[in-house]
Parts: C-alpha cells; structure tokens; sequence
C-alpha cells in the first residue's frame, strides 16, 4: 500500500483579472481545506509549487470564501498550515515517490503555470505510477495537461470522468476574455482535448465531485473538502 503521505500542489503563478483590480494566484480554501481534512486523517501533508513560491488569490481572501477558523488559520503564520505553504519548497526538490497520494489545489493562475509544471507533473506521475491517488479541485485539472499514465504513454485521465470549474462560471464572472488573452485553456475543454468525460453540477457553485478510480476530481471552491475527503476514502481501499 502507497505511504499515508500526500503532496498537495501550490500554483505559483500570478496575473491580474477584472480590468487590472484583482490579482489570481493561490485559492486558499482550495489548499487549506484539503490540508485540513488529509491531516484528519492521519496523512503527513506537505505542500509545493513549480517555483516554491506563491501569490495568493484576492478574491480568495473576501469574506465569502474565507472566515472563521479559516481566516484565523490562514492569519496566523505560526500556523502550520501557513509554515508550509510559507516555507515551501520547489517541486523539482521533492521525492514523489514518497507520497500515495497527490491533491492539485487551485486559482485561476494555475491554468497559466500547471500546464507546463513538469516538476509537479512528476510527482504526480510517480504517485499514479506506484498505485496512488491523484486528485484535483476547480482549475486543478490544468496539471493533467501532460500529465502521463507511465505503462501507457496516454493521458491519465484519458477515458475517464472528471469535473473541474465551468465554463459558465468563468462567463458568469466575466472574465473569460482575459482568460483567453492569458492563452489559458478551459477545463472542459482540456477534457475534451485529451478524452475525459467531462461532468458537472447543474447549479457552478454547488458542492460537486466525481471519483472514478484512483483519480478524483472536484468542481469548484466549495467542494474542497468533499473532494479531498473522498480522495481519502479511495486511498483507505487501496
């Protein structure tokens, strides 16, 4: 059985949305919920990015998304969530193999640098290689882009279901023009693009996630810990 590890990746990517008003980086419920429930359960976490650093994400910091002991815990840096998201190192100078289990946290900014993380790219690889989870939660899906099933060359996702943010929502937030002069790409349409079966919730903000096999997969903001939670009940079968 895969080690009761995980590695939870950080975007370290950075732009600015609405007009040059909000700056995209790191959707902190997106890392804080996952490390929260995978701690609960008894997994030693560690967090790390392409880069080893991160910008967080502004709208991720408004008090919709962010209040009570989230926002205790994401103020507090002697917290130890916020030591290791912090204190993170480069993704090039963690050993995958360690892990049995790999969590993609999200933002927007990680459809500009998840794409072509390869040093991510591998941890996750090498957890999918050694009979592991993999799995990801709103523009988390950006890192299957060349993301590879070892035995078969193809991708891991590759006649699998998965969910992720929706393109209504980025059109509901009116955003998706300068989405497009990011050259990002879609969810939906990275599914489309590499043979997932791309599902989702009839209402964007609704707490969604699909499981199929070891690759689980979460819609948005929302379903953060529903996502990671069941992540943790695949691994608990292997």
């Amino acid at each position: 059985m895969p080690a009761r590890k995980a590695l939870i990746s950080i975007t370290s990517a950075s732009a600015t949305l609405f007009g040059g008003k909000e700056t995209t980086g790191l959707f902190i419920v997106e890392a804080l919920h996952p490390y929260n429930a995978l701690v609960e359960a008894g997994f030693e976490v560690d967090l790390a990015s392409e880069t080893g650093s991160y910008t967080p994400d502004w709208l991720s910091q408004q008090p919709d998304f962010l209040n009570g002991s989230d926002l205790d815990t994401w103020n507090n840096v002697n917290s130890d969530f916020r030591k290791k998201l912090d204190n993170m190192p480069k993704a090039s100078e963690v050993d995958g193999s360690k892990y049995g289990l790999f969590f993609a946290s999200a933002g927007h900014a990680s459809l500009l640098d998840y794409p072509t993380a390869s040093a991510l790219q591998n941890i996750a690889e090498q957890v999918w290689a050694n009979g592991g989870v993999v799995a990801s939660v709103c523009h988390g899906p950006a890192i299957f882009t060349n993301l590879l099933d070892r035995t078969t060359g193809e991708p891991i996702i590759k006649g699998k279901k998965i969910t992720g943010f929706t393109t209504e929502a980025e059109n509901t937030m009116g955003i998706m023009s300068e989405l497009r002069g990011l050259g990002a790409e879609m969810v939906e349409e990275l599914a489309a693009r590499l043979g997932a079966q791309y599902e989702r919730s009839a209402g964007i903000w609704d707490d969604f996630h699909v499981v199929d096999g070891r690759l689980v997969t979460g819609q948005n903001p929302a379903s953060s810990t529903s996502t990671a939670k069941a992540a943790i009940a695949v691994f608990d079968k292997l």
